[in-house]
């Protein structure tokens, strides 16, 4: 009996016309279930990878004897081939069929996982990275388009909710298990912690994926222009954002000429996917007005999401000295209320506009960052945890609904193209977000420094009398010398301005999340109940 017929006698059973009686959703098997499951897990540990091995860098880099600036690649190297392979894995997919591509990216991601931890130097770790990032980035979207394309529209919320896992719950709690494990197993159990968890992914999916004919004649019409006009402008995009900083942006020979290819590569791109017949990104869904609104949000979000997530360690590690296992029990409190949080948002969806959640778990991760802009030397694990939890709440709150909003009506052959748009966006953020507050930190502690200097001068009676206690202090403890003692003295109120100097930069790059995220907020007023769109047609 079809979906329809069973509406028109369930009507007719209740007297109620059947013009007006509800679409009833349709049964989701077991087997689709089983599918999604296995490829949000998949997704989950893709993006896990990113911090899990941001907080063990310092002990990687110095087991494989790589310096501190080269061995920031280790990671750069990953988010490059990840965020170049998720737009492409659309397209992908239907050359290979999902079965095929799916399950060999995931056992290719094993694999690497494991040849990672036995890497012998920084060259071999970042060529294990990149293809390691090119296998991980395929799972995420792959796991989104699935949600949208297997479930319908009713279930789509709860296979969502799994996604948001991925995509919040995952940076949240990188930092926590990779410290964790570094600590106590060493470093290379943060890419052996994948084995377990990816072998029963690799089970899931070989199950209950159906196998389907591979297209291999896509191959020769595909839009080869945009794939390396766009593999070329992500790729220098990323590496700009990623070094930038370090190499002193525009001051930077290699940047400005990075900066150059990633700008004619990316307008090259955008003028190809418009105009070729076959485009590998029907960029066209931007205008529909809940994507592009949606996009816009998204893009914000990865900012916070990701900027945060680098942030907070940052601070504690520089300001408070914990080690990466302290800075993972901190950070365990944006993560661990998601996890109780997030399967609720479905049920919060069928009672709600999706809108009004969005909105207010966009107002709560602003507020979080808020809360942060008055630190202190004293602000620690305490003073960070009611802050995180709110920021948990907020985290939960958004992801699921802003992704079934601004994907309610995309036509099936449309899945690969919003599922790459909307995450490439997010990690897009997120690189942008890292980049913005690194130099935000940078610029604000020199100021910061310059102005605390003029209230530290030696004609201040309060200077001179602090700078005779640490004189005496270095003295009483087996400075003989008193020029020596005040030499130091100095050395120790420099510390300390510096110090304070940095607390005020911190202070401001929370300033900055929760602005962006205030932003965010104005974006999604401007969304429209997803009831009332077409599916084919502007939203």
């Amino acid at each position: 009996m079809s979906t329809l017929q069973m509406t028109v006698n369930a009507a007719s059973a209740a007297n109620i016309p059947a013009s007006v009686a509800a679409p009833i959703t349709p049964a989701v098997s077991t087997k689709t279930w089983i599918a999604v499951i296995g490829a949000t897990l998949g997704a989950f540990m893709a993006v896990l990878n990113i911090q899990i091995v941001n907080a063990s860098l310092a002990d990687i880099q110095g087991a494989i004897g790589a310096g501190i600036d080269d061995g920031g690649w280790i990671s750069t190297s990953y988010l490059i081939a990840e965020i170049v392979v998720i737009p492409l894995s659309g397209w992908l997919a239907q050359v290979f069929s999902i079965r095929i591509y799916l399950l060999t990216n995931a056992v290719l991601f094993l694999v690497l996982s494991a040849a990672c931890a036995l890497a012998q130097d920084l060259p071999q770790m970042i060529v294990l990275r990149a293809v390691q990032g090119f296998t991980g980035g395929v799972l995420i979207p792959m796991a989104f388009t699935l949600i949208i394309t297997l479930l319908p529209r009713g279930k789509q919320p709860v296979g969502l909710a799994l996604f948001a896992l991925s995509a919040t719950f995952a940076p949240a709690i990188g930092p926590t298990i990779g410290g964790y494990l570094t600590e106590n197993f060493g470093w290379q159990y943060i890419f052996y912690v994948n084995v377990v968890p990816g072998g029963i992914m690799v089970g899931m999916l070989w199950y209950a994926l159906d196998a389907k004919p591979m297209k291999l004649s896509l191959l020769r019409d595909g839009d080869w222009a945009g794939i390396i006009t766009m593999a070329i402008g992500l790729s220098a995009l990323q590496t700009v954002l990623e070094e930038g900083n370090k190499d002193d942006w525009f001051g930077s020979p290699f940047i400005v000429k990075l900066s150059v290819i990633a700008a004619v590569a990316l307008i090259a791109f955008l003028i190809i996917e418009l105009t070729v017949k076959k485009p590998l990104l029907n960029l066209r869904l931007l205008v529909r007005r809940n994507f592009g609104f949606g996009m816009l949000a998204n893009f914000l979000l990865g900012i916070a999401l990701y900027g945060s997530v680098f942030i907070l360690p940052q601070y504690l590690a520089r300001i408070q000295g914990y080690n990466a296992e302290q800075i993972g029990m901190v950070l365990a409190w944006t993560g661990l209320p998601q996890l109780l949080l997030i399967p609720l948002v479905p049920r919060l969806m069928q009672k709600l506009d999706a809108r009004l959640i969005i909105g207010v778990g966009f107002v709560l991760f602003a507020a979080s960052n808020f809360m942060n802009i008055y630190m202190t030397g004293n602000y620690a694990a305490d003073q960070l945890l009611w802050p995180n939890v709110v920021r948990a709440i907020g985290q939960a709150l958004v992801m699921a609904p802003l992704s079934a909003v601004a994907t309610a009506g995309i036509e099936a052959e449309n899945a690969g193209s919003a599922s790459g748009l909307f995450n490439m966006m997010r990690n897009l953020g997120g690189a942008v977000g890292i980049a913005l507050l690194q130099t935000l930190l940078t610029k604000r502690e020199q100021y910061h420094s310059n102005v605390l200097m003029q209230s530290v001068s030696v004609f201040e009676q309060s200077t001179r009398t602090r700078l005779e206690q640490l004189t005496q202090y270095f003295i009483n403890h087996g400075v003989l010398d008193r020029a020596d003692a005040a030499h130091r003295a100095y050395v120790a109120i420099g510390h300390i301005v510096q110090k304070q100097a940095y607390i005020f930069a911190f202070s401001d790059t929370f300033y900055l999340l929760g602005m962006a995220l205030i932003v965010a907020l104005a974006a999604v007023l401007f969304l429209k109940k997803p009831g009332h769109a077409s599916a084919g047609g502007a939203h």
